[in-house]
């Protein structure tokens, strides 16, 4: 029988640690918050290992480290309003929930958004929304911070309006071998952005370019 507790210590001090991820917030959290609660019954037994967790229907939920040092790249405040894209089951939602005062968990899959609010029933600061992905969620705006919770080619216009003035989002950007995790801040009508570590992970649904074909 596996020993989640113990897994759950070997993941945050030998992956997380280990990664420059010194907010003690986060490491609080992730010490915390069963992983395995959010993967499905038969991968239970790969929630702490180094990989993105297959959760059904094409999705993952981000590596540890990742999701770690996403959320340390928005350098949250405790009263921050955060919108977490792309939930799947809920687990970067767990974890931001232990660090912002208000998170929205979106997510378009029927089975994957019924997984986080069952997950996430306990949590009184998140809240689950169900939508296209794409589209955000305009009813929390405007957020403070928002983390996508996958990979993306683009970062659509609803999203940069969503955002407060100075406001962050992190994600994935691309697909390998060419892809990162970068930092986006809004400054009035512009969005800049920067590259913050190497990364990759699982593309987002509606967030492919669309193919321009040349003739």
């Amino acid at each position: 029988m596996t020993d989640f507790a113990a897994a759950r210590r070997h993941m945050v001090d030998g992956q997380v640690r280990t990664a420059d991820v010194t907010d003690l917030r986060i490491i609080s959290a992730m010490q915390e918050v069963p992983r395995e609660r959010f993967a499905p019954a038969e991968a239970t037994g790969l929630a702490y290992l180094d990989l993105a967790l297959p959760v059904g229907g094409g999705r993952c939920l981000l590596k540890p480290v990742v999701l770690a040092k996403l959320i340390q790249a928005l350098d949250l405040e405790p009263t921050d309003r955060v919108l977490v894209v792309g939930c799947a089951t809920g687990y970067a939602a767990a974890v931001l929930a232990h660090i912002a005062g208000q998170v929205i968990a979106l997510e378009q899959d029927d089975k994957l958004a019924q997984a986080a609010q069952s997950a996430l029933a306990a949590q009184p600061n998140v809240t689950v929304a169900k939508g296209p992905l794409v589209d955000g969620f305009t009813n929390g705006a405007p957020y403070d911070a928002i983390l996508i919770d996958g990979a993306v080619e683009f970062v659509p216009d609803a999203l940069r309006r969503q955002l407060k003035d100075g406001g962050k989002l992190a994600c994935v950007v691309g697909v390998p071998p060419q892809s990162s995790a970068r930092l986006f801040r809004r400054s009035g009508d512009e969005l800049g952005d920067r590259a913050i570590f190497e990364a990759a992970a699982a593309l987002l649904p509606g967030f492919a370019k669309t193919p321009i074909f040349a003739f």
